[in-house]
């Protein structure tokens, strides 16, 4: 390690209860030091860096106070706790962070005993601390549930349901809200920071109205600084805070940043053995620390690989645009045609490329926050008066709106288009963000059109063929990354496809594969190979999962002596359909072999993608030994020649 990155005293810890003799100057240099080691892992690594740099000292408080990992410590979304897994034991591996076999870039239970839940997904936190809590009530136990959630996951519904019945019940439960964009309540300064160690200590813990008790005896300019800094602190200009109204003590805000109000904070909080739930409002900076990160827009949220002097990221060579982006352009030229199109997203606005649709058109993109379920009924009124709402979600998002996606638009047969980005494998984000499951669940929803394109250009035309479908919802799915390089520059952009209709690319005689989405590429790739082989091969691009194009795998079915299908999706989706539709019309009944290539029925670990996909067995070869086999090796496809 450089001289720039010594880390003399975070040398000597292993884990935790190894910093609870520390001073209050040790906790210090502590916390400067992992600050120090998170940007040198991460500058080689990449991840999500601006978080973690802002819950530094609190992570550093937290553990010094709590006696973890018996008092249970819960990282909501889990992508600020690389503080966390550099006390915990895992320094020596932080290095490996979302490489394959290393450490995950979320919390994760079956990688430390510090991490007593998983998560990679916001505002869950809360919910699980409380059961845990019950558990503890159950078991005659005591010992502290901690959940530390950003002002972010605050915006979604599951947090306040949470807290809802936590404040109603008699488990005591402590919440952190790590307010590191916007403050709830302002901060105040140093007299916040004194009233707040000041309502949190014991012996003032039961009285309400701390004024009769503390700020009596100031002087009057100070009595009335003090009554202002208590009256935002705890919202009595309003009639209390919404935290108070669900049950919660609410302390705060203080300076996440000063381990000297922090702890003693802390310690109060740890001590009480009232039964009642609090919340302290702790305001930190996302970022901090780090200038590079300070002063960029993003606070270096996520990042590649960069150089720790000047703090400029790796880039990598692109070859082609992302679908991401191909996505954004065209359905901007949607809007420029159609003064009806709108675009939704909760909370990722970069991430699916509605950044750029909102910097052309302000008033007709909305981000709603963390919130999945009101985005998806948001985007069904819109649809009710005749607008075109385009709903881009990451495909493993859209999970948490399951209920609001049949419910309120397909029962409703509401023509809300859904964008699914990150549809597929992610790469090193892990099996926390794999889009594994939108094919299964949309395809059985009756109504629906789902669609997949192949390449950039297919892209292009179904973001068309879906502002164009007005009478029932549809959607398209896409893969996270790099497109093939097609040039779209030339294509008419206002074409529209034929619902439920194929495309052949190449004419076979012995082998038929169908693919959806992008694995056509490895599809053609295979024919190639099996033709070289002597088998006559036909790859044919579904395009659509629902409705199926049935005459096409008609003649795909009677034409060759095997079928098989391919599809970046989880077991249930594309392929089930075709082999139920095969079954049900009698078509394998006359010897036809169909074979089915799904992603596994497993959660794959983060890796590159190219990993995963031979891992999970899409790529062109294993297309090709999925064909042999199903011949009954090379002698048998040689028979099926003769």
């Amino acid at each position: 390690m450089t001289e720039l990155f010594r880390t003399p005293l975070l040398d000597t810890v292993r884990t935790p209860a190894d910093i609870r003799t520390f001073s209050m100057e040790q906790l210090r240099q502590l916390a400067d030091e992992v600050r120090l080691e998170v940007i040198e892992a991460v500058s080689h690594t990449g991840g999500h860096l601006g978080a973690g740099l802002g819950v530094v000292e609190l992570t550093v408080g937290l553990h010094y106070v709590f006696n973890t990992p018996e008092d249970r410590l819960i990282w909501d979304v889990g992508h600020q706790a690389y503080p966390h897994k550099i006390l915990t034991g895992r320094r020596d591996r932080i290095r490996t962070l979302r490489q394959g076999g290393g450490l995950s870039g979320f919390t994760k239970r079956d990688e430390s005993h510090y991490d007593p839940f998983g998560a990679g997904h916001s505002s869950t936190s809360i919910s699980a601390g409380l059961g845990m809590a019950v558990a503890r009530s159950l078991d005659c136990r005591y010992n502290n549930i901690i959940c530390v959630i950003g002002d972010g996951a605050m915006s979604a519904g599951q947090a306040y349901e949470a807290m809802n019945n936590a404040g109603s019940g008699s488990h005591r439960l402590i919440v952190i809200l790590n307010d590191n964009d916007m403050s709830i309540a302002p901060p105040v300064g140093a007299m916040s920071n004194y009233l707040s160690r000041v309502v949190s200590s014991r012996s003032f813990r039961s009285i309400r109205h701390v004024a009769k008790g503390v700020v009596a005896h100031l002087p009057g300019p100070l009595e009335r600084a003090a009554r202002r800094a208590d009256a935002y602190a705890r919202g009595l200009i309003s009639g209390g805070t919404l935290f108070e109204e669900l049950g919660f003590y609410y302390v705060g805000p203080i300076d996440g940043h000063h381990l000297e109000t922090l702890v003693p904070v802390l310690q109060n909080i740890r001590d009480g053995r009232e039964t009642k739930s609090v919340l302290v409002h702790v305001v930190t900076q996302k970022g901090r620390g780090y200038k590079p990160a300070e002063q960029a827009l993003d606070k270096y949220h996520g990042v590649s690989k960069f150089n720790v002097v000047t703090g400029t990221q790796a880039k990598p060579q692109v070859r082609a645009p992302d679908y991401t982006s191909v996505f954004a352009q065209a359905l901007i030229g949607e809007a420029e045609r159609d003064e009806r199109v709108v675009a939704i997203t909760a909370a990722m606005p970069a991430g699916t490329g509605l950044d750029r649709f909102a910097r052309r058109f302000p008033t007709r993109c909305f981000d709603v926050g963390i919130a999945e379920q009101h985005a998806v009924t948001f985007a069904a009124g819109l649809a009710c008066e005749g607008f075109k709402p385009f709903a881009a979600i990451y495909s493993t998002f859209l999970q948490r709106a399951y209920d609001q996606v049949v419910h309120d638009v397909a029962l409703q047969r509401l023509p809300v288009r859904f964008v699914i980005d990150r549809a597929g494998l992610v790469g090193a984000d892990g099996p926390t963000h794999h889009g594994l499951f939108d094919l299964v669940a949309l395809c059985c929803l009756p109504g629906f059109v789902v669609m997949a394109p192949a390449d950039e250009g297919e892209l292009v035309h179904m973001v068309a063929t879906a502002a164009a479908i007005d009478d029932r919802p549809c959607a398209l799915r896409y893969p996270r990354g790099e497109s093939t390089g097609t040039n779209i520059l030339s294509k008419d952009t206002s074409i529209l496809l034929a619902i439920g209709k194929g495309r052949v690319m190449c004419e076979g005689a012995t082998v038929a594969l169908l693919s959806l989405g992008t694995r056509l590429a490895d599809c053609l790739v295979a024919a190639d190979e099996l033709t070289g082989r002597g088998l006559s091969t036909t790859v044919a691009d579904a395009r659509f999962a629902k409705p199926l194009d049935t005459d096409l795998i008609h003649r795909l079915a009677t034409a060759h002596a095997v079928l098989v299908t391919v599809e970046e999706g989880a077991v249930g989706g594309f392929g089930a359909h075709v082999l139920h539709h095969l079954a049900k019309t009698g078509q394998c009944d006359r010897g036809l072999r169909v074979r089915t290539l799904t992603l596994p029925d497993a959660f794959l670990e983060h890796d590159t993608p190219m990993v995963q996909l031979e891992t999970a067995g899409l790529t062109a070869p294993h297309i090709v030994n999925t064909v042999l086999a199903a011949l009954g090796g090379e002698e048998g496809a040689c028979s099926v020649l003769a």
